[in-house]
C-alpha cells in the first residue's frame, strides 16, 4: 500500500576532515512504499556558477530510498551534475557522477567507492531521522569521511 505525506526536512551533508558543510531545508514528499521501506522526495536548490547565473535551469530533483538496511539516493538535473550514491552499513557502495554536457567525456559516470561506517534509522511508524557516516574513495585514495543527516520533521 503507498501512502504519502508532505513533511518539512533538514538535509545535510557534512566532512569531518575537509572544510565541505551544505545544508537544504525544505519541503518534502514521504512514501511509504511497506512497513520498513519509504521513498522520499525533494527539489534541490540549483547549482550556481556564472554561466548559469545568467541562464537559471529548472529545478533538480532529489529522490531517497530509504529503509533501516540500505539507503539509495539520486539526484537528477538538467543537463546538470547527477548522481548516484548507494550504502549499506559494513559495504562497499558504488557513488556515480555525471557531469554536464560540456565535459571531456560527456554521458560518461564517475565511479566512486564509499565505505558506510554507521547507518541509523529512527521513527516509527514514519521514519524522523536517519544518520550515514560514510568514507569515499577513488581507488585507495581517501576522499574524506563524511556524515549524511537527515531529519523528517512531524
Amino acid at each position: 500500500m503507498l501512502t504519502h505525506h508532505r513533511k518539512p526536512v533538514c538535509l545535510s551533508l557534512i566532512s569531518t576532515d575537509l572544510p565541505l558543510w551544505s545544508v537544504v531545508e525544505t519541503a518534502a514528499t514521504l512514501y511509504q512504499k511497506d512497513r520498513d521501506r519509504f521513498h522520499l522526495l525533494l527539489t534541490a536548490p540549483p547549482v550556481t556558477n556564472s554561466k548559469e547565473a545568467l541562464n537559471p535551469s529548472s529545478p533538480r530533483v532529489l529522490w531517497l530510498e530509504i529503509s533501516p538496511y540500505r539507503v539509495t539516493m539520486t539526484m537528477q538535473g538538467n543537463a546538470q551534475l547527477s548522481y548516484r550514491h548507494f550504502w549499506e552499513r559494513g559495504v562497499y557502495g558504488i557513488t556515480r557522477y555525471w557531469l554536464p554536457n560540456e565535459s571531456l567525456q560527456p554521458n560518461q559516470p564517475i565511479r566512486l567507492r564509499n565505505f558506510t561506517r554507521n547507518l541509523t534509522l529512527n521513527g516509527h511508524p514514519l521514519p524522523e531521522h536517519l544518520r550515514l557516516e560514510y568514507e569515499l574513495w577513488a581507488g585507495k585514495v581517501q576522499l574524506g569521511c563524511y556524515i549524511l543527516n537527515l531529519e523528517i520533521h512531524h
